[in-house]
Protein backbone atom coordinates (compact mmCIF):
# COMPACT_ATOMS: atom_id res chain seq x y z
CA UNK A 1 0.00 0.00 0.00
CA UNK A 2 3.17 2.49 0.50
CA UNK A 3 3.12 2.69 -3.47
CA UNK A 4 -0.91 3.63 -3.77
CA UNK A 5 0.00 7.77 -2.90
CA UNK A 6 2.92 7.27 -5.71
CA UNK A 7 0.21 5.49 -7.99
CA UNK A 8 -1.78 8.37 -7.33
CA UNK A 9 0.65 11.18 -8.19
CA UNK A 10 1.77 9.51 -11.48
CA UNK A 11 -2.16 9.68 -12.48
CA UNK A 12 -2.42 13.06 -11.61
CA UNK A 13 0.96 13.60 -13.67
CA UNK A 14 -0.48 11.80 -16.67
CA UNK A 15 -3.85 13.40 -16.70
CA UNK A 16 -2.51 17.05 -17.62
CA UNK A 17 -3.75 18.08 -20.60
CA UNK A 18 -0.34 17.63 -22.63
CA UNK A 19 -0.18 13.93 -21.92
CA UNK A 20 -3.76 13.24 -22.93
CA UNK A 21 -3.40 14.79 -25.97
CA UNK A 22 -0.39 12.61 -26.45
CA UNK A 23 -2.22 9.21 -25.42
CA UNK A 24 -4.98 10.54 -27.58
CA UNK A 25 -2.94 10.25 -30.89
CA UNK A 26 -0.53 7.58 -30.09
CA UNK A 27 -4.45 5.76 -29.37
CA UNK A 28 -5.49 7.40 -32.78
CA UNK A 29 -2.59 6.36 -34.55
CA UNK A 30 -2.83 2.67 -33.28
CA UNK A 31 -6.21 1.77 -34.90
CA UNK A 32 -6.88 1.14 -38.35
CA UNK A 33 -9.21 4.15 -39.66
CA UNK A 34 -12.94 2.75 -40.66
CA UNK A 35 -12.52 4.03 -44.54
CA UNK A 36 -8.86 2.16 -44.45
CA UNK A 37 -10.74 -1.09 -43.16
CA UNK A 38 -14.05 -0.37 -45.59
CA UNK A 39 -12.05 0.39 -48.57
CA UNK A 40 -9.56 -2.27 -48.47
CA UNK A 41 -11.13 -5.16 -46.57
CA UNK A 42 -11.04 -7.28 -50.06
CA UNK A 43 -8.37 -6.03 -52.20
CA UNK A 44 -6.23 -8.66 -53.69
CA UNK A 45 -6.05 -10.85 -56.67
CA UNK A 46 -9.20 -13.24 -56.47
CA UNK A 47 -8.78 -16.50 -58.50
CA UNK A 48 -12.96 -17.34 -59.39
CA UNK A 49 -13.80 -20.46 -60.74
CA UNK A 50 -16.73 -20.83 -62.93
CA UNK A 51 -19.42 -24.01 -63.33
CA UNK A 52 -22.48 -23.79 -65.95
CA UNK A 53 -25.10 -25.50 -64.23
CA UNK A 54 -27.14 -24.13 -67.34
CA UNK A 55 -26.75 -24.86 -71.21
CA UNK A 56 -23.68 -25.83 -73.24
CA UNK A 57 -21.02 -24.22 -71.97
CA UNK A 58 -18.01 -25.08 -70.43
CA UNK A 59 -17.31 -25.49 -67.30
CA UNK A 60 -14.54 -25.25 -64.84
CA UNK A 61 -12.65 -22.43 -66.29
CA UNK A 62 -10.80 -19.93 -63.90
CA UNK A 63 -10.19 -15.88 -64.15
CA UNK A 64 -8.18 -13.92 -61.85
CA UNK A 65 -10.06 -10.50 -61.09
CA UNK A 66 -8.58 -7.96 -58.89
CA UNK A 67 -10.13 -6.07 -55.96
CA UNK A 68 -9.26 -2.07 -55.46
CA UNK A 69 -10.78 -0.38 -52.90
CA UNK A 70 -14.35 -0.41 -54.41
CA UNK A 71 -13.22 -1.46 -57.91
CA UNK A 72 -13.24 -4.75 -59.70
CA UNK A 73 -11.41 -5.35 -62.52
CA UNK A 74 -9.01 -8.13 -64.70
CA UNK A 75 -6.13 -9.32 -63.39
CA UNK A 76 -5.66 -10.72 -66.70
CA UNK A 77 -7.40 -11.65 -69.74
CA UNK A 78 -10.94 -10.60 -70.88
CA UNK A 79 -12.47 -7.53 -69.45
CA UNK A 80 -13.59 -6.65 -66.13
CA UNK A 81 -16.03 -4.59 -64.58
CA UNK A 82 -17.26 -4.39 -61.38
CA UNK A 83 -18.47 -2.90 -57.72
CA UNK A 84 -17.97 -4.56 -54.81
CA UNK A 85 -19.72 -2.78 -51.38
CA UNK A 86 -18.71 -3.00 -47.64
CA UNK A 87 -20.69 -5.66 -46.22
CA UNK A 88 -18.45 -7.80 -49.47
CA UNK A 89 -21.63 -7.99 -52.12
CA UNK A 90 -19.95 -8.08 -55.40
CA UNK A 91 -21.70 -7.61 -59.22
CA UNK A 92 -19.36 -8.14 -62.29
CA UNK A 93 -19.49 -7.93 -65.66
CA UNK A 94 -17.12 -9.61 -67.90
CA UNK A 95 -16.24 -10.05 -71.95
CA UNK A 96 -14.07 -11.70 -74.13
CA UNK A 97 -14.35 -11.32 -77.49
CA UNK A 98 -18.35 -11.99 -78.34
CA UNK A 99 -18.36 -13.74 -75.15
CA UNK A 100 -20.16 -11.49 -72.14
CA UNK A 101 -21.84 -12.29 -68.95
CA UNK A 102 -22.81 -10.55 -65.71
CA UNK A 103 -22.43 -12.05 -62.01
CA UNK A 104 -23.35 -11.22 -58.60
CA UNK A 105 -22.61 -12.60 -55.42
CA UNK A 106 -20.68 -12.16 -52.18
CA UNK A 107 -16.80 -11.95 -50.77
CA UNK A 108 -16.40 -12.95 -47.01
CA UNK A 109 -12.78 -13.46 -45.59
CA UNK A 110 -10.97 -14.97 -48.35
CA UNK A 111 -13.38 -16.78 -50.11
CA UNK A 112 -16.77 -15.89 -51.96
CA UNK A 113 -19.62 -17.26 -54.03
CA UNK A 114 -22.28 -16.67 -56.25
CA UNK A 115 -23.94 -16.92 -59.74
CA UNK A 116 -23.53 -15.83 -63.30
CA UNK A 117 -25.42 -15.90 -66.24
CA UNK A 118 -24.72 -14.77 -69.90
CA UNK A 119 -23.76 -15.91 -74.03
CA UNK A 120 -20.70 -17.76 -74.10
CA UNK A 121 -19.33 -18.75 -78.16
CA UNK A 122 -23.30 -17.66 -78.73
CA UNK A 123 -24.84 -20.38 -76.41
CA UNK A 124 -26.86 -18.87 -73.17
CA UNK A 125 -25.98 -20.48 -70.32
CA UNK A 126 -25.83 -19.62 -66.55
CA UNK A 127 -24.04 -21.40 -63.21
CA UNK A 128 -22.80 -20.18 -60.26
CA UNK A 129 -18.75 -18.93 -59.16
CA UNK A 130 -16.57 -19.38 -56.60
CA UNK A 131 -13.77 -17.10 -55.71
CA UNK A 132 -10.61 -17.41 -53.54
CA UNK A 133 -8.16 -14.63 -52.52
CA UNK A 134 -4.58 -15.77 -53.88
Amino acid sequence: MAHFPQFLSSLTNFARPRHLVLFAVLATAALPSTADARVGGYDGIWNVTFATTRGNCSSGYSVPFTVAGSRVSSAGGGRVSGRINRSGAVAVEVSVGASHASGGGRLAGVNGAGSWKGIISGDQCSGTWQATRT
